[in-house]
């Protein structure tokens, strides 16, 4: 090899060797953590639904999806008892061995109402989950305005957690809802009445929910209030936001990162779509008032009449409501 074949050799090395470094570094860029609520767990700033990863036939593809969430720092996984028939669960379950059930903090939910039916999803959801123990457990769909009362109820599914939480079976209790912000502040003061604080909340905070019915405007005060951890769910609606053609699936997620919310909790069901929130995550800085408003007011004339918010104003996100044999 003469002098100038060398130089052109070296050359071409150093700019891929610096590329790749690059692209290494970006890659490597630490997703953000904060503390959930007044515990002190330290979760992802955004987090992987479970509901996703069994959607599509292929089983290897949602164990990649969980994997590579792990390992690029995504640490806040979710999960429900009756996502896909118990496929979300089995797959999460596959997915966290050799290892990766140490790097998750493990969130699943149940909609059994009763002792035993509670009793009954949560042991399901241990087996799928190949795990002695969920980290956050949460009452899933709480959204009847007869609901609260029927957790708490004595026999009732309040019981069961409470009995699973001393068997070290559960750390943490929550619960879900997409439905009402009233019906989350009943269960609330349902709870805050039994001499309960729940550890975390879930539900939709997005640019739409902000103008419409809003559990941004009436529950997360009181979440912030109490030292609560905020779940922002369905930043961009399960997708139908995005229809609107008002906000990019960017903008959706920093919109709720940018509340004082502990993790956002987003549906990837590729691994491509997974780098797009692990980029948002990696890119967020807080919104300026001046940001907010100007994101607020693309979307306005979209989010008056809950169009874009289904799950609020359909029953076509209720699985209870099409399967109340789940309730107990």
């Amino acid at each position: 090899m003469d002098r100038r074949d060398f130089l052109k050799k070296a050359t071409a090395t150093t700019v891929v060797t610096s590329m790749a470094s690059k692209l290494s570094h970006a890659a490597g860029a630490p997703v953000p953590h904060r503390t959930l609520g007044r515990t002190s767990e330290k979760v992802s700033i955004v987090g992987l639904g479970g509901h996703h990863i069994g959607r599509k036939p292929d089983e290897q593809e949602g164990i990649r999806i969980v994997r590579t969430a792990l390992d690029n720092g995504v640490n806040f996984l979710d999960n429900c008892w009756d996502y896909n028939d118990g496929v979300s669960e089995v797959r999460m379950g596959k997915a966290l061995r050799d290892g990766y059930r140490q790097k998750a903090f493990l969130m699943t939910k149940i909609d059994g109402q009763t002792k035993k039916a509670a009793t009954d999803q949560l042991n399901e959801s241990l087996r799928r989950l190949q795990t002695d123990h969920i980290d956050l457990l949460q009452f899933h769909e709480v959204i009847r305005d007869t609901d609260p009362a029927r957790i708490f109820a004595a026999g009732g599914s309040m019981e069961a957690l409470l009995d699973a939480k001393k068997q070290g079976k559960i750390r943490y209790i929550g619960f879900t809802g997409h439905k009402s912000p009233d019906i989350h502040y009943k269960m609330l003061e349902t709870a805050f009445a039994h001499g309960f604080t729940f550890d975390a909340v879930q539900m939709p905070l997005n640019v739409m929910d902000a103008q419409f019915n809003s559990f941004e405007k009436k529950v997360l005060p009181v979440l912030v209030k109490h030292g609560i951890g905020v779940l922002g769910m369905k930043p961009m609606g399960d997708g139908i936001i995005l229809q609107s053609k008002t906000a990019s699936p960017t903008e959706c997620l920093h919109y709720a990162m940018n509340l004082p919310t502990s993790v956002v909790i987003t549906g990837c069901e590729s691994v491509e779509i997974l780098q797009q929130a692990l980029d948002a995550a990696r890119s967020f800085k807080p919104m300026s008032s001046q940001e907010v408003a100007g994101l607020l007011a693309k979307t306005s004339s979209a989010s008056t009449k809950g169009e874009f918010e289904k799950y609020k104003t359909t029953n076509t996100f209720d699985g209870t409501v099409h399967n109340p044999q789940w309730l107990g």
